[in-house]
């Protein structure tokens, strides 16, 4: 039984340890045959026919019958010349240009001082002020019979200094239309350069007339704008604390 139950316990730490053995051996392998090629281009293949292949589902405008009009110049639908090609519907896609340079530095500083000094007396209580030497005839004086004397004093300095810089340029999807005729954007990139993934949300509400003729908008017309941008990978992870950490500076109390 105490073998069975040893045998239970490291089964899966064995199983791990042969995995990334696994692992760095077929790294190994294809370091090996990369020597004096450099590494080799993948082969061009069909991105449906893969296993993990998801069809993309994004919001779309409802469909509109074309109406045959023989007698006319113009078609519905055609891209031509006369046509806006501003985003309007469901569906559509909009060019951001985000430019956001922002700093703002604060100071405060605060400074108190407060003296309080209290005395009671006891100099006629029908009489019986004299009584109060006889009972503590070394601890009270019916001239003082209590004093208090406070002094306080505070004094503090913050300071922030905060600066952000993000230049981007990126394509976002109308995703609702709302009863004023406004539109609701979200744009959203990711970007994976080794072992670091770079991600940028955007998501507002603009005015269909603020649209520029490229189709374009700048970021200070977009209303209820939320900008999220960060990464995590390798160096995210190194540059954060680790769990344990994190949790102990959330309940130590000091």
């Amino acid at each position: 039984m105490k073998k069975q139950n040893l045998t239970r316990r490291f089964l899966p730490i064995l199983t791990a340890c042969l995995a990334i053995s696994a692992l760095s051996a077929c790294n190994t392998l294809s370091r090996f045959s990369e020597v004096g090629g450099g590494p080799k281009l993948t082969n061009i293949e069909n991105p449906i026919a893969k296993p993990a292949y998801r069809p993309v589902s994004l919001p779309m405008p409802a469909p509109q019958i074309a109406e045959d009009n023989p007698s006319s110049l113009w078609r519905n639908g055609a891209r031509a010349f006369f046509k806006d090609h501003r985003a309007k519907e469901i569906g559509d896609i909009v060019t951001v240009k985000l430019d956001l340079s922002d700093s703002a530095t604060l100071a405060n500083s605060t400074e108190r001082d407060r003296n309080d000094s209290e005395d009671t007396n006891v100099t006629n209580l029908l009489g019986l002020e004299g009584e109060f030497a006889k009972v503590l005839p070394q601890g009270i004086l019916p001239g003082s019979v209590m004093s208090f004397d406070n002094v306080h004093k505070t004094q503090g300095d913050g300071g922030i200094e905060r600066s952000e810089t993000i230049d981007l340029t990126f394509a976002a999807v109308v995703t609702q239309i709302l009863p004023n005729g406004s539109l609701v954007i979200m744009g959203r990139q990711e970007v994976r350069v080794n072992a670091e993934l770079r991600e940028l949300l955007v998501t507002g509400v603009v005015r269909p007339e603020d649209i520029e003729s490229d189709n374009t908008i700048n970021h200070e017309k977009i209303a209820e704008m939320r900008v999220a941008y960060g990464g995590r990978g390798t160096l995210s992870q190194l540059q954060q604390p680790r769990w344990g950490t994190q949790i102990w500076d959330i309940v130590f109390p000091f």
